[in-house]
C-alpha cells in the first residue's frame, strides 16, 4: 500500500509531506487547490510522462518520491533483488525533474530505467481513468484478470507445462531434421573421412607408443652396442659368471673344515650366479628382438606418420582419432535411419500439440463462462451509476497458432458499449472524464480481489452526478475499500463522508506565492468540509446537519 508521497517543487507545491492509510482515504477541496497536481505528481513517481513546466517556478529542480510498503514475499522484493537493487518491505520510489526536462529514477535511493520504474509503479498502484492503456485500460492485462476471476490457476499451469513439452519436441524434431539435412550435405567428405579413418584403425594411446619404438630402432646400434658390452662383462672366461663359480669351487673345498659356517655363504652366491644367468639370457632376446625389430623401422614410422597426418587434417589431436571415428559413423548411422527417427519425433510433437490443444479448448471453455458471470455481474452495477444506457461484454477472440502461448489460443478485451445499439468498442473508447471512472469502478467491483495491484486511485469518479447515484459510488468504494487500499478525488459529499480518512486540498496564497498544502481532518474539521461541499462557500445550520448524517451513515 501506498503511505507516503513527498513532493519537492512541483508546480504550486514547494514542500509536501502526505500520508496515507489504509481503507478508504478521500481528498477534497475547491476546484484550482492542486488536487490534480497531486495525482500528476504520484503519476510522476511511478514512470509517467513528465515535462520541465512541472517544475515550481524560479526552481530548477524538483523531486517526487512516493514510499509503499508491500507484505514478505512480495514478487517486487525478488525482482529487485534479482537485479541487485536493495529490497525489504519498504519500496520507495522517487523521480527527480530537472528544468531542461530530463528525469532520474530511483528505487531505494538506487538509479534505475524510466522503464523499471514504471514496470515497479505499474505493479504498486493503479490510477483508473489516469495515463492512457494503464490499468484497465491496457488491454493486455484482461486476460489475466479474467482467468484470475475465474479460478482458473491451475488449468493455466496444465497448459503452460503442456506449451513447454509441446515446444521442446517441436525443437527436437527441427533440430534433427537439421542435422539430417546437414549430414546429407556432407554424406560425401563424412564417408570418405569414415573410409581413411576405418583404414587406418587408430587405437587410444597408440601414437605414444609407436613413437617410442620409432626412438629406440633410430638408436639400435649404440642399444646393440651397449647390450654387448654388458654381456661381455658378464660371460666369458673373466667374466662376472666365471668368476663368481670359481669363488664357490673354492669354498667348496673348504666349507667341510668351517663346520657349516660357510653354507650360508655358497647359498648366497649360487642364487647370484642364477640370477646373473637370468640377465645374460635376458640381454641375449632384447638382443636377438632388436635385430629382428630393426627391419621394422620403416613400417613404424609410416602408421606414426600416417596417424600424425589424419589428425592434422581434422585439426585434431592423435588419440582423438578413435572418437572421431566413432562419431563419424554415428552421424552417417543417423542418416541411414533418419526416416525413422524423425518420422517417430514428429508423432511425439503431434501428441504433444494435441495435448496442448485440449487444455487450451478447455481453458478457453472455461474463460467463456466465467466471463459471462463478469458480464452479468459488471452489467447489475452499471445502472445504480448512472450509467443504465451502457452494456459491458467479454470479447473472447481465438488467436491464430502463431499466437498461441503458454497463456492459451484466446485473445481477451473488455468491450462496451454506453447507448442502446452502439457497436461494443474498447473500454478505452468512453470520453475521459467521471463516466470512464464510474465505468472502470463496476468493472473493478465486480472483480473484487482480481486485481494484482494493492493500491487504486479514482480521480473524480463522482463527477457528473449526485444524490443517489453518488451514494452508489461511495458505496462501492467503500465495498473496495475492504480488500484494497483506495483513493478517490471527490466533489460528492456522499462519496467524502464514506472516507476513513479524509484529507483536504487547499491553495493558500501568500503574497504573490500560491501553495498548495494537504491536511488530514478530524471529524468536527470534516464536519465543515462536507458541509461545504453540501452549501458551498456560505455553510448553513442545515448543511452542518446533513454533514453529521452523512458522517453518521444516514444518507441524505
Amino acid at each position: 500500500m501506498l503511505t507516503a508521497l513527498s513532493i519537492r517543487n512541483i508546480v504550486l507545491i514547494d514542500r509536501l509531506d502526505v500520508a496515507f492509510a489504509e481503507g478508504l482515504s478521500v481528498l477534497t477541496g475547491e476546484t484550482g487547490a492542486g488536487k490534480s497536481i497531486l495525482l500528476d505528481a504520484l503519476g510522476m513517481a511511478l514512470g509517467a510522462r513528465s515535462e520541465g513546466r512541472m517544475l515550481r517556478a524560479g526552481v530548477d529542480r524538483g523531486s517526487v518520491t512516493a514510499t509503499f510498503q508491500v507484505p514478505e514475499g512480495h514478487p517486487l522484493v525478488d525482482l529487485l533483488r534479482n537485479q541487485d537493487l536493495p529490497a525489504d518491505s519498504t519500496i520507495m520510489l522517487r523521480r527527480v525533474l530537472s528544468d531542461d526536462g530530463r528525469t532520474r529514477a530511483y528505487v531505494n535511493d538506487e538509479a534505475i530505467s524510466i522503464g523499471l520504474l514504471r514496470q515497479l509503479g505499474d505493479s504498486l498502484i493503479e490510477i483508473q481513468g489516469q495515463f492512457d492503456e494503464r490499468g484497465l485500460l491496457d488491454r493486455g492485462t484482461h486476460r489475466a484478470l479474467l482467468d484470475i476471476h475465474g479460478k482458473h490457476a491451475k488449468k493455466k499451469s496444465d497448459l503452460a507445462t503442456a506449451f513447454k513439452k509441446w515446444r521442446e519436441a517441436e525443437e527436437c524434431r527441427r533440430q534433427a531434421e537439421s542435422d539430417a539435412a546437414q549430414s546429407r550435405e556432407d554424406e560425401d567428405y563424412l564417408r570418405h573421412s569414415l573410409s581413411e579413418l576405418e583404414k587406418i584403425d587408430p587405437t587410444p594411446g597408440e601414437e605414444q607408443q609407436l613413437a617410442d619404438n620409432r626412438t629406440m630402432l633410430q638408436n639400435a646400434e649404440a642399444v646393440l652396442a651397449g647390450l654387448d658390452a654388458a654381456y661381455a662383462e658378464l660371460a666369458g672366461d673373466a667374466g662376472a659368471e666365471s668368476r663368481l663359480q670359481s669363488a664357490v669351487g673354492q669354498l667348496s673345498r673348504t666349507a667341510e673344515k668351517a663346520a657349516g659356517r660357510l653354507d650360508s655363504v655358497t647359498a648366497v652366491l649360487d642364487r647370484t650366479i642364477a640370477e646373473i644367468q637370468d640377465a645374460m639370457q635376458s640381454l641375449r632376446e632384447v638382443a636377438n628382438d632388436l635385430n629382428l625389430d630393426r627391419g621394422d623401422l620403416e613400417s613404424i614410422e609410416e602408421r606414426l606418420f600416417a596417424l600424425r597426418d589424419a589428425a592434422r587434417k581434422h585439426g585434431i589431436r592423435v588419440d582423438d582419432l578413435p572418437l572421431l571415428q566413432e562419431r563419424l559413423a554415428e552421424r552417417l548411422s543417423m542418416l541411414d535411419d533418419q526416416t525413422g527417427t524423425i518420422a517417430t519425433l514428429k508423432k511425439e510433437e503431434t501428441q504433444a500439440r494435441d495435448r496442448y490443444v485440449a487444455g487450451a479448448k478447455a481453458l478457453s471453455a472455461a474463460r467463456q463462462k466465467a466471463a459471462k458471470k463478469l458480464d452479468a455481474t459488471v452489467n447489475t452495477e452499471l445502472p445504480p451509476l448512472k450509467l443504465d444506457k451502457a452494456k459491458f461484454s467479454t470479447l473472447i477472440e481465438p488467436l491464430d497458432e502463431g499466437s498461441w502461448t503458454a497463456d492459451g489460443a484466446d485473445r481477451v478485451s473488455f468491450q462496451i458499449s454506453t447507448n442502446p445499439g452502439a457497436a461494443m468498442g474498447p473500454l478505452s473508447q468512453i470520453a475521459s472524464g467521471g463516466e470512464l471512472s464510474r465505468f472502470l469502478l463496476a468493472v473493478k467491483v465486480a472483480l473484487a480481489e482480481t486485481g494484482p495491484t494493492p493500491t487504486l486511485v479514482f480521480d473524480e469518479v463522482d463527477s457528473g452526478v449526485g444524490g443517489a447515484t453518488a451514494d452508489a459510488v461511495g458505496e462501492r468504494l467503500l465495498r473496495l475499500s475492504q480488500n484494497l487500499q483506495v483513493l478517490v478525488v471527490t466533489h460528492s459529499p456522499q462519496v467524502a463522508a464514506r472516507g476513513d480518512t479524509h484529507l483536504r486540498v487547499e491553495k493558500l496564497e501568500t503574497g504573490n506565492v500560491a501553495v498548495t498544502r494537504v491536511d488530514q481532518l478530524e471529524m468536527e474539521d470534516r464536519r465543515e468540509e462536507v458541509a461545504r461541499m453540501l452549501s458551498g462557500r456560505e455553510i448553513t445550520d442545515e448543511a452542518r446537519a446533513a454533514a453529521t448524517r452523512l458522517l453518521e451513515g444516514e444518507r441524505v
